[in-house]
Parts: structure tokens; sequence; C-alpha cells
């Protein structure tokens, strides 16, 4: 029962940061619910999953209000472009993972979230220079690859790939950031309820026992308000600030792959 009002605040808090960015959490939620709350790694993945579809969905309601849903519906080709490489990179990612060493992928992996970094810290100049003008059809084709390399990632690292998709967005269409982290949300979506079929389909998951009450409601419950909250901080918050955010947030995250990836001191041969 101690648990349950730090799963609401630690759900809130995360949420937050969805909801103001356009990401889901998973990459700061799942270490939370391994080393804090103690969960199993199959069970910290299953319950990360559902929590980021609650944060991904209420996030996007909440966000709506924000550029309006017309928006986001005029925008749907751009959704459903990166929708289908996407989808197509986390079926091929499941193959990939099962044949490329886990630590020249973590690298690989961590490098690019460094380019992006920079990328993003770097807008200003660096934008103006990478941001692609082609045609739509060429655009089109480059969506579908950029999602395709992001589904494989992301289904790798088992996490929907908010991070990746923001800037992909931003980079291939020209969009605003802001208008870019609600189109990332729309394409999670299909992506966590896949991963989360996915498991329910294993049968090694059939077996596993979901702290609802003491886990699952109070994160999800405090993942809505944390929505709602990031979402209406986007409002005040400009887009020179997400960028740099963003690109804050890729820089720790290649930070804490690389720390995996290498080896400990105690671990290097003498």
């Amino acid at each position: 029962m101690h648990s349950i009002p730090l799963a609401f605040f630690l759900g809130w808090l995360i949420a937050v940061l969805g909801g103001l960015i356009g990401l889901g959490g998973a990459e700061f939620r799942l270490p939370a619910l391994i080393e804090v709350f103690k969960q199993r790694l199959l069970q910290a993945v299953v319950v990360n999953l559902l929590i980021s579809l609650v944060t991904v969905t209420f996030s996007l309601i909440f966000r709506a209000g924000l550029n309006g849903i017309s928006v986001v519906l005029n925008h749907i080709g751009i959704v459903l472009n990166l929708l289908a490489g996407s989808l197509l990179g986390a079926y091929l990612g499941a193959y990939f993972a099962t044949r490329i060493h886990e630590r020249v992928l973590t690298m690989v992996v961590a490098g690019f979230l460094l380019f992006l970094s920079a990328v993003l810290i770097g807008h200003h100049w660096v934008l103006d220079l990478v941001r692609l003008q082609a045609a739509p059809a060429v655009r089109a084709g480059v969506g579908v690859l950029a999602g395709v390399g992001i589904g494989v990632f992301s289904s790798v690292l088992g996490v929907a790939g908010g991070e990746l998709l923001i800037p992909a967005i931003v980079l291939i269409f020209g969009t605003d950031i802001k208008l870019a982290g609600s189109l990332s949300l729309a394409v999670s979506m299909p992506t966590i309820v896949m991963g989360l079929m996915r498991y329910a389909r294993q049968k090694s998951s059939s077996s596993i026992a979901l702290p609802v009450r003491s886990l699952v409601l109070p994160m999800a419950l405090g993942s809505v308000f944390g929505a709602l909250t990031g979402s209406f901080l986007v409002r005040l918050v400009s887009s020179e600030l997400l960028y740099v955010l963003l690109g804050s947030i890729l820089f720790i995250s290649a930070l804490r792959l690389l720390r995996h990836a290498l080896p400990r001191a105690d671990q290097r041969p003498h």
C-alpha cells in the first residue's frame, strides 16, 4: 500500500514530460518499475506498455486542443506514412534483434541518438541545412524508410520511439516541433498496441500476475493527470525550449545506452 502514492507520483511526473514533448515516457518508466518497484523484467515491460498506452492516448486527446483536432487530421498523411514504415520495422526488429550482437546494436543506436541530440540542440542552423526539400512523393518514400528504421530500433529497445519520430517529422516534413509531438503520439498508439498484442500471444506472458491495484491503476491515473499537466504546459513553453529539452533527453538516453554497452572496469580483460 505504501507504493500507491509513489506509483501515482511517478506516473504523473513521467507523463508530464510525455504530454509536454509528445512521448510515452517508456524509457524513463522502465527503470523505475525495475529499480523502485522491483518488477521482474517481463512484468515491467508489460506494465510499461500499458501505462505508455494510457499516457500516449490522453496526451493526444489533451494536446488536440492546442492545434485543434482538425489540424492533426489535416496531417494524417504524415501519420499513415510513418506508421506504414514503423509497423514493418517493428516486425523486422524481432528478426534483427536475434542476429545482431546486442552490444553492437546498442552502440549504433546510442550513436544515432547522439547525432539527433546535436541536430535538435543546434537546430537553428542544422535544421535549415538538413531539412528535406523535395517533392511530396520523395518525402513519402523517405518517411517510410525512416519509419522502418524507427520501428526496428523501437522493437529492439521495447519503446514506442517518440524520441526518434519527432525529429523525423520535423526534418522530413518540415513541421513545427509542437505539431510533430502530436503526430508522433498518433503514430505511437498503434505501435504500443502491437507490442501488447505480441506479448499477449507469448506463452511466457500468460502466467504474469500484474499488480493492478497497487501499481498499474495508480500509475495509470497519475499518467492521466500528468498528460493533462504536460499538455497545458506546452501552451506556455516555446518551441525553442522543446528542441533543447528533447535534444537533452536524447543525449542522456545515449549516455545510458553507452554505459550499458561498454564493459565496466572490473569486466575488462587484463
